[in-house]
């Protein structure tokens, strides 16, 4: 969405933001649920609703940082898209933004909806 409302066009630079983007995400989807697969087996909490709320709230810091640092990182290049030289880093920036919050806020809201919806329990 960023690409579109931004107008910059489908760049070299904004293919390479969005790998990045899906690389991010996917990253932070493995690891929380990873860290729900932790809470069911290791520490014996039983999946529920509560479990996976929990899960969720003990994942926000982790994914918040992440999507923070990287932000400050690329806002400057980001508001400097029009510099001469900027031809690769500004649309990168751009969709590594838009895609940042697209993909922190479906990793904090849907994924955990996701995960209580399909996640199977194992016979105990």
């Amino acid at each position: 969405m960023a690409i579109a409302v931004t107008s910059i066009g489908l760049s070299l630079g904004a293919v390479v933001g969005l790998v990045t983007v899906f690389g991010i995400s996917a990253r932070n989807a493995i690891l929380q649920l990873a860290h729900y697969e932790h809470l069911v087996e290791l520490e014996g909490a039983s999946w529920d609703i509560h479990t996976v709320l929990r899960g969720a709230n003990e994942r926000l810091v982790p994914i918040l940082m992440t999507a923070a640092v990287t932000a400050l990182g690329l806002a400057p290049l980001a508001f400097g898209i029009n510099r001469p030289g900027q031809e690769i880093e500004g649309p990168m920036a751009i969709t590594v933004l838009g895609g940042l919050t697209s993909s922190t806020l479906l990793n904090l809201f849907v994924l955990p909806a996701l995960a209580h919806r399909f996640s199977r329990r194992r016979a105990q």
